[in-house]
């Protein structure tokens, strides 16, 4: 039980570290957010199909699995149209900062979804989160849209990591990650002829966009995708949603580097920033401490 419990840890881990380049590839491809993600998600689809098929696994699921995997994947297509609109309105930094909320709203959606009570520590990390986002909108006025889509990226975040802890239990993570993109192609692929109105609705990706759609589709999504569903099994979601907040240090740092001066924030927005990472992160160790307190007393009783 402990060697899977630090096995589904250190994948997690990578798994965040991967998703901390997604913003780097996000902001190198020119395409608009709905077109990144049509692609993203059609190659990932494209990528667990092969993989499910090399490996024989049986993809038939009844009907009721089968819409509601579907509805989850429009919820993804969503969360990453508004995770990489935020990138292109604002910045990486804005749009992965933000983004570490979704441990606040995955703290008030999990005890509704799965009749929980909601604990008092959770409440006071969301108090600390507020006040990180208050500081963040208060010295980034100029990104305000941008904070305002990410915020929306981060609550979908947030909903779809909660609905995939119910859904685990039922199928392998490999099958629910091939139907959750393929409900995200379908969604975007309406929307995309709805809003073209007759015209081209789709661009074709230049050279560059094209190898940063690759890795975006398979090293950044199907690979990471399929891991962290299946690390819900043995990892609550709120933990799940607190370690993926490691992922704006991973990011914002790469971006740094990376774009200069784009970058470049004020001092009230990386103060905002530490604000929520260090309550989201500071919430494991809490737990960590908690039971190894309550372990010595049940030591001490025995």
């Amino acid at each position: 039980m402990k060697n899977q419990l630090l096995s589904s840890h250190l994948k997690l881990h990578l798994v965040v570290l991967i998703y901390g380049f997604t913003a780097i590839l996000g902001k190198l491809i020119s395409l608009p957010a709905a077109q990144l993600v049509w692609y993203r998600m059609l190659i990932a689809l494209i990528s667990f199909y092969i993989f499910l098929r090399w490996r024989k696994i049986n993809l038939s699921i009844d009907r009721k699995h089968f819409f509601q995997l579907f509805g989850i994947g429009m919820i993804v297509a969503l969360h990453w149209i508004a995770f990489f609109g935020a990138i292109k309105i604002a910045n990486v930094s804005v749009a992965l900062g933000c983004l570490a909320t979704s441990t606040l709203f995955t703290s008030l959606l999990e005890p509704f979804f799965f009749h929980k009570r909601i604990n008092a520590v959770e409440v006071i990390v969301g108090l600390l989160i507020i006040l990180g986002l208050y500081l963040i909108f208060r010295f980034e006025t100029s990104y305000s849209l941008g904070i305002i889509v990410a915020l929306a990226a981060a609550f979908l975040a947030g909903l779809f990591s909660v609905l995939n802890k119910k859904m685990v239990v039922h199928q392998k993570a490999s099958v629910i990650s091939f139907y959750e993109m393929m409900g995200g192609v379908f969604c975007i692929t309406i929307y995309l002829l709805v809003s073209g109105c007759g015209n081209n609705p789709l661009s074709i990706p230049t050279p560059t966009d094209f190898i940063c759609l690759l890795a975006l589709g398979i090293i950044c999504t199907a690979y990471p995708f399929a891991v962290q569903v299946k690390i819900m099994k043995h990892l609550s979601a709120y933990i799940v949603a607190l370690t993926i907040n490691l992922e704006p240090v991973y990011g914002i740092l790469m971006a740094y580097f990376l774009f200069g001066e784009t970058e470049h924030m004020t001092g009230g927005f990386y103060l905002g920033t530490t604000i929520i990472l260090l309550s989201v992160l500071g919430f494991p160790l809490y737990h960590f401490y908690r039971r190894k307190k309550e372990r010595k007393q049940l030591n001490g009783i025995i």
